[in-house]
């Protein structure tokens, strides 16, 4: 067992028996500040030593064996990667994964960021998408569903924890650029509350609009704000330098 527990989160989501998911609070490693404690991003300038020892209480935590959780190259796009025993060591870039193999993990690191997990009524497969602005808005949830290859009806998803709608203030470029693709996701901004010119954005509804236009409507959680609740979560645009959780989810 660990040396000492890692928090996590639950997802409350009525997938299969037989599909596992987590999301890690930033409690229960060891990690120093600015990074404290269970930082698990490798990129973020955190010592390598303690990302590596909060990786394995992560493992440990969730059951899993190290080497089987596929860790990605984050880069704010939208390409998808399928995870197989031979292809999980290379951490590709990508900001979405999808596996058919048990025991293998999708794992997406956020601090602000929308972490959005799937998986399909049948419980055959699972994926999970890195859902910032930018990939959410370029297609990343829609590339996600297609590489899984089920009716997006047969799929049940579940948001974690990502920046608030009132902590979220975006330029009109960003509202701009979601009204065009989606003319409904207006109602997802509102200048109320926000700087003259600017938005509050509401990345949870976006989510759910992108999803529903795909099929998916089987959507739970949301509501848990990365910015406000500073003892539970890294938030990269409340503290600039700072740490990484993660949600995974495997068969």
């Amino acid at each position: 067992m660990p040396t000492e527990a890692v928090p996590v989160i639950t997802p409350k989501w009525p997938a299969p028996a037989n599909v596992r998911a987590l999301c890690t609070a930033r409690q229960g490693g060891v990690s120093q500040p600015p990074w404290d404690s269970l930082n698990l991003g490798v990129h973020v300038g955190d010592n390598p030593g303690d990302v590596r020892e909060n990786r394995h209480r992560l493992a440990q935590q969730a059951g899993l064996k190290e080497a089987n959780i596929g860790w990605l190259n984050q880069v704010h796009g939208t390409d998808v990667v399928e995870l197989s025993p031979g292809n999980i060591q290379t951490a590709p870039d990508a900001d979405a994964s999808y596996t058919r193999h048990p025991g293998i993990a999708c794992v997406i690191l956020t601090a602000d960021c929308l972490p959005v997990i799937l998986a399909d009524q049948a419980g055959t497969v699972v994926g999970a998408a890195h859902a910032g602005w930018r990939s959410l808005c370029g297609g990343v949830l829609e590339n996600l569903i297609a590489a899984m290859a089920v009716e997006p009806t047969e799929l049940v998803a579940w948001l974690g924890p990502a920046i608030g709608p009132q902590k979220f203030e975006v330029g009109p470029e960003v509202r701009g650029a979601f009204v065009a693709k989606h003319p409904e996701s207006d109602q997802a901004f509102t200048t109320e509350g926000a700087r003259q010119g600017h938005y509050l954005a509401d990345i949870y509804q976006l989510s759910r609009i992108r999803l529903a236009a795909t099929g998916v409507t089987d959507i739970h959680g949301g509501g848990l704000c990365t910015v406000s609740d500073e003892t539970r979560f890294y938030s990269y645009r409340r503290d600039g330098q700072t740490g990484r959780m993660a949600t995974l989810v495997w068969l």
